[in-house]
């Protein structure tokens, strides 16, 4: 099985999961982030554990073609910079995260976006 197969069936339906996750509570998802934001902790602990994720897609799968499979690599891109600035940054990542956060209907974009990528990574990895 390819690096793009495998990742997607991982992925797919982790995505699917939080999205519809988030879907059904949102009030409670948007807490979460505001508690996830006010702790020094969490924040370093996330990018100690996004970072080595987000590197190990890119090693594996640096991908860069006109098709689905690009997006995998971007996400472990995102998520190698983002735990980056997590460890690095926390202040620049609160301060995003806030201002994400005052939207009111960011938690319903962020849900459909995962369910989306989900089911499109699901269709590839296990349909396709």
């Amino acid at each position: 099985m390819s690096n793009s197969l495998f990742l997607a069936r991982l992925l797919g339906p982790v995505m699917i999961l939080v999205g519809l996750a988030v879907f059904a509570n949102p009030r409670g998802f948007r807490q979460m982030a505001e508690e996830f934001m006010a702790s020094k902790a969490l924040m370093f602990l996330s990018g100690l554990i996004l970072m080595p994720t987000g590197l190990a897609v890119v090693l594996t799968h640096n991908v860069w073609t006109a098709d689905w499979r690009v997006l995998i690599t971007l996400l472990g891109w995102l998520a190698a910079i983002g735990g980056a600035l997590r460890v690095f940054g926390p202040l620049f990542v609160v301060k995003a995260g806030q201002a994400v956060l005052s939207w009111p209907h960011f938690t319903s974009v962020a849900a459909a976006i995962w369910v989306v990528l989900g089911l499109l990574f699901c269709f590839f990895g296990f349909l396709h």
